[in-house]
């Protein structure tokens, strides 16, 4: 094998991405209940599974039948009266594995679903903001009172 083969490449190196979040195009609607159903339903149309799958395996999570006919329902803006409860979009999510499902729930309240891994980062950049904020007014302050 050549050193260059040996040798991972630099420059096509990417980041992994922190959140998973679907177009807001994709779920775009004028209600909570509508952004849920395009949620649902672009979930369902990006999993490779067959829907029958998918509600099998979600049946299997909750312990109680998720029918294809309810699945259809949730991913429908029309079925007004078959709103996905939290149990089910947790089935869902576990049958999919589709994690964009949560990040659709939490973005518009200014959150964004991340993996624990990323915590110590976060906190620790937030220490570093408040260091540098202190920083600040502790040499504001200093100037304030004749540079002591």
């Amino acid at each position: 094998m050549s050193r260059a083969a040996m040798q991972p490449d630099l420059l096509g190196w990417e980041p992994s991405q922190a959140a998973f979040a679907f177009p807001e195009a994709d779920i775009r609607a004028g209600t909570a209940a509508g952004r849920v159903a395009r949620a649902v339903a672009a979930t369902l149309k990006a999993c490779p599974l067959t829907r029958r799958e998918v509600a099998r395996r979600m049946s299997d999570y909750i312990g109680a039948e998720v029918s294809l006919h309810m699945l259809d329902a949730y991913a429908s803006q029309g079925r007004a009266e078959h709103h996905i409860s939290a149990p089910r979009l947790l089935a869902l999510l576990h049958a999919t594995g589709d994690r964009r499902l949560l990040e659709a729930l939490a973005a518009p309240f200014g959150f964004a679903v991340i993996e624990r891994r990323y915590l110590a980062d976060i906190e620790m950049a937030e220490l570093r903001e408040r260091e540098g904020e202190l920083r600040r007014r502790r040499k504001a302050l200093a100037r304030r009172i004749g540079g002591k």
